[in-house]
């Protein structure tokens, strides 16, 4: 029976405020942003799934066990020295190889670009810039991929606390933050100052010189045994009492240090500051690059009251009020807009070897942004400002060229590039346009891109348009790429 137009109102509206869910029904546009959130790029068929059931889609996102994988897992299965432990690596590679990262770069660049688990493949690159080990460096040849494994992946969709005691006791972050060398004699104050100010409760805490040096020696005797994996060395523990931000320890035996570390660990990842600046991070990420106050504050909420579980604060981000209001307050970093224009294309690994993966791969240190590789330790930047560069932009422009065109990776497997048209074709040039701005930025072209792609023609609106014109034939690669190097294209 059909409702009043006011009941179906009132239903919309207790749809739109159940705990926990999405505001569903979402219009094209709510589709189209909860994917460009959430996931890498649109790909063939994608925003129609998520068009079907917002909320089973995404709830699904959320538990990416749910989620068949198996021709993404076809993909990366190709890849297997980073299947391989520690001890394994060390026994089989020369020393200081860089196979083994080379193989993590070509596995994520995979993984972003094909796996249907999209929002924890987006998570886990964001726990990777937060906790960065630069991959490849030569001190983690060894341990890197190991490190992707047991501490990103492992605990994206957890515990942040288990994650930073799990990062803090890896031999990658060990050795990439020299933790590995402190000694009571000679404490490093490396790791402990990148674990308060990067990883957990920031500069602006308060904590300080002294701060850092009595963290610094807390942490001793975490480092590296002469197999290449964690080991907690007694001999290398100071001993003394210390305390950082509300947490303290007496005087304690050096077999007890190890257990006094990872206090202050959990301590540290617990802290309101931590909850502060990690709810915020996150919604930098996904609302704005200045997200505003009283969401964060919300979310950190959440963190605390969660136990610092990863799911409840997202959950809490994709539902409130602030997500659903920032569309077009996020720009795609160069590395985004690349997979995205791989996704969008429809384009596979070839059958064959690495099927053009790690050429992909190769492409993206072009644009700066290789997975995995900032330098730094505190990750890439995730704010428009820090990309603005005419050279980066042009090189974008370009690598994306040669994926539409099918120049390079020329291994790739691609769909036909009439698989892009409309069926039927449209009678007029302005109809094709408008057709091909849909399919590829997902929403109807803006004036000024409607008029730029006709002059790009040379044609008006109203012209007809013949099956047999070049722009539907030889030349139509030529504004599909147009669009996908627009700004429209670079919308998170």
């Amino acid at each position: 029976m059909a409702l009043s137009p006011q009941l179906d109102a009132l239903h919309d509206r207790v749809r739109l405020y159940a705990p926990g869910g999405l505001p569903v029904p979402l219009d094209a546009a709510g589709v189209r942003h909860l994917v460009r959130r959430l996931t890498w790029g649109e790909s063939p068929g994608l925003l129609e799934e998520v068009r079907r059931d917002p909320q089973a889609w995404f709830d699904a996102q959320l538990d990416p066990s749910r989620v068949d994988d198996s021709a993404c897992d076809g993909y990366t299965a190709r890849f297997t020295k980073v299947r391989r432990s520690i001890a394994e690596v060390r026994a089989q590679d020369k020393n200081g190889s860089w196979d083994t990262m080379s193989e993590l770069g070509w596995l994520t660049t995979a993984r972003y670009a094909w796996s249907r688990r999209q929002l924890f493949e987006v998570v886990c690159d964001f726990w990777s810039n937060h906790l960065n080990v630069t991959n490849p460096s030569s001190d983690v040849w060894d341990s890197r991929h190991d490190y992707d494994a047991a501490v990103i992946r492992r605990h994206a969709l957890g515990s942040f606390e288990e994650m930073l005691v799990a990062s803090a006791k890896h031999p990658a972050m060990l050795r990439y933050l020299d933790n590995t060398s402190s000694t009571k004699k000679a404490p490093n104050e490396n790791y402990a100052r990148e674990v308060m100010e990067l990883h957990t409760v920031g500069v602006g805490a308060g904590y300080g010189e002294a701060g850092v040096r009595a963290a610094a020696r807390v942490l001793t005797g975490l480092t590296v045994g002469k197999d290449g994996t964690y080991a907690y060395d007694p001999s290398r523990h100071d001993t003394s009492a210390a305390s950082v931000l509300g947490w303290s320890t007496p005087a304690h035996s050096a077999a007890d240090g190890e257990a006094v570390a990872t206090s202050l660990l959990r301590h540290l990842a617990r802290h309101s500051a931590t909850a502060t600046a990690v709810a915020r991070k996150l919604a930098v990420r996904f609302v704005s690059d200045d997200p505003p106050a009283s969401l964060v504050s919300r979310l950190a909420g959440v963190y605390t009251a969660a136990g610092t579980q990863v799911v409840p604060v997202l959950k809490a981000l994709f539902t409130s009020d602030e997500f659903w209001a920032s569309a077009g307050q996020k720009t795609r970093r160069p590395l985004e807009g690349f997979i995205a224009t791989v996704r969008m294309t429809g384009s596979t690994p070839g059958d064959a070897g690495r099927g053009g993966i790690d050429d992909l791969y190769w492409q993206t240190r072009e644009l700066g942004q290789a997975p995995l590789a900032w330098a730094p330790p505190n990750g890439y930047p995730d704010v428009a400002a820090a990309w603005r560069s005419a050279g980066g932009t042009l090189s974008r422009w370009n690598e994306s060229t040669k994926v539409v065109n099918g120049w390079w990776p020329n291994k790739l497997a691609r769909l036909p590039d009439k698989s892009l048209l409309p069926s039927p074709l449209p009678t007029t040039f302005g109809a094709l346009v408008d057709a091909l701005v849909l399919r590829l930025l997902g929403r109807p072209a803006t004036a000024t891109e409607r008029a730029a792609l006709l002059a790009f023609t040379e044609h008006g609106a109203g012209d007809a348009l013949k099956s047999t014109d070049q722009w539907v034939g030889w030349r139509l690669n030529s504004v599909v790429t147009t669009i996908l190097n627009s700004p429209g294209h670079m919308e998170r």
